[in-house]
């Protein structure tokens, strides 16, 4: 088989999904490296001291995780149990408050704190302060409602897989290209 018996509309799909799955792994690379200086971003903020208004949009969010910050709980519109782990490593349940932030429409996931017991304790709101943590949320410290301490936020938790998703692009691409020179090769066989 020539070029020129080669199939046109075929190995045109071919080649190009093969040159856009390339194209996303090496995006994938740079976006390993962008969540490389975020993680280092965020292991700094868990040592800085200084207190920063809670975001209030989802780009502020990201820029302000794992810092400090304080805010006003007007009222408290509900709280819930999920699975917790507490600061000295015991698991339970994490108690997180629904909070309407004092001065703005807004309306904060405050984690009050931590115990064995999933029956939401009462809690009228006030000043919280605590880490701003993803979703956001805050992570109350001192805890509220006589709660235990929950464990801090972690930004070791935050995962960096656009390496993987780079391996997957360029072995995805490699099938692609596998499978194509089979067919190709099956299709000389029978023309022979």
């Amino acid at each position: 088989m020539t070029l020129r018996q080669l199939p046109v509309i075929p190995t045109i799909i071919v080649f190009a999904a093969v040159a856009t799955m390339i194209a996303l792994g090496f995006w994938q690379l740079g976006r390993a490296e962008e969540k490389k200086a975020l993680l280092a971003q965020y292991a700094a903020a868990v040592s800085s001291t200084e207190t920063i208004a809670f975001p209030l949009d989802a780009e502020d969010a990201e820029a302000s995780l794992f810092r400090q910050t304080t805010v006003t709980c007007d009222k408290v519109t509900g709280i819930t149990a999920r699975a917790g782990t507490s600061a000295k490593g015991a698991k339970g349940w994490a108690h997180h408050a629904s909070c309407a932030i004092a001065g703005t429409d807004a309306v904060a996931d405050v984690v009050i704190g931590w115990s064995r017991d999933p029956q939401s304790p009462v809690w009228d709101g006030g000043e919280v302060t605590g880490m701003i943590a993803p979703g956001p949320r805050i992570v109350a410290n001192p805890p509220q409602a006589g709660l235990q301490q929950v464990a801090a936020p972690d930004p070791a938790d935050v995962p960096n897989n656009h390496l993987a998703y780079t391996g997957q692009w360029f072995f995805f691409a490699l099938t692609a290209l596998v499978i194509y020179f089979l067919a190709i090769r099956k299709r000389i066989k029978e023309q022979a």
